[in-house]
């Protein structure tokens, strides 16, 4: 399963660098690579929150079963860990969109 995540991910990163470039489009596999790379980390930030999320709940929800009295106790600290956890896929979109639109390579790639 991982030998094909890691398949696909360097053969998409391939076909956007093997582009050709004509007149006026230099930058090209530049904007390609830096479009993949956000992809990319949005993709892993992604996974890794789901699975950090799904494993939290599947906690809590095993501690509520075993106490179900405790469940008040339980429940603020996992809904704060969640917003936590979600915080990093926003912070990761954030610099993908940061690095897309207001890269400040541009001026020395173009140039």
């Amino acid at each position: 399963m991982k030998k094909s995540i890691a398949a696909g991910i360097l053969s998409t990163a391939a076909a956007a660098f093997a582009q050709a470039t004509g007149q006026g489009q230099s930058a090209a596999p530049f904007f390609t690579g830096i479009q993949a790379a956000a992809v990319i980390a949005m993709a892993v930030a992604a996974f890794g929150c789901a699975l950090g999320q799904g494993n939290a709940i599947a906690r809590a929800l095993e501690g509520i079963a075993r106490q179900p009295e405790a469940a008040g106790k339980i429940q603020g600290p996992l809904l704060i860990g969640l917003g936590f956890i979600e915080s990093l896929a926003i912070y990761v979109l954030v610099i993908a969109l940061i690095i897309i639109f207001a890269n400040p390579a541009v001026s020395i790639v173009t140039h």
